[in-house]
């Protein structure tokens, strides 16, 4: 899973339309791939990449995760959180249809915002962001998904 999540970053350094996401499914397990979870979250937090995950589980009552599926189902949601995308879990196959119904929509209703930092250093570092929404009276909840930091520019 961790070297298919890689190789995906990568394949999207090279798409020419400026939003990029990348769709895992999975049920969080990994079998002896090359990269880490640190080079996976590295390879996260420096690309511009959203990660929509949907994990496929058991139901409930018959589920048996091995160790490696339950760090993978936890590296998947921080790995989405982290990138601005979304985790789902799924139980039913049927549910797929609609989860990827709700992440087409997502992404066809994204907002760009634009930022300009008061900290000017160049120095390479990860720099945490945080989005609040205040929204008007009379709209039903919001949800705000975004990026939880960026890296500065080293030079």
């Amino acid at each position: 899973m961790l070297d298919a999540v890689y190789l995906g970053i990568n394949e999207m350094k090279k798409a020419s339309t400026n939003r990029k996401a990348l769709r895992v499914i999975s049920d969080g397990g990994d079998k002896h791939s090359r990269y880490t979870e640190r080079d996976i979250r590295e390879a996260v937090k420096e690309s511009d990449v959203q990660i929509y995950a949907v994990g496929i589980f058991e139901p409930l009552a018959s589920r048996d995760r091995t160790s490696e599926e339950a760090r993978g189902l936890n590296l998947l949601a921080e790995l989405s959180q982290v990138s601005g995308g979304q985790m789902f879990s799924v139980e039913d196959p049927d549910e797929l249809p609609d989860i990827t119904e709700k992440i087409s929509i997502e992404l066809r209703d994204q907002y760009v915002l634009g930022y300009k930092p008061s900290n000017l250093v160049r120095d390479g570092r990860w720099r945490r962001i945080r989005i609040k929404l205040a929204p008007p009276r009379g709209l039903p909840p919001l949800q705000v998904y975004t990026r939880t930091g960026y890296y500065a520019p080293a030079q």
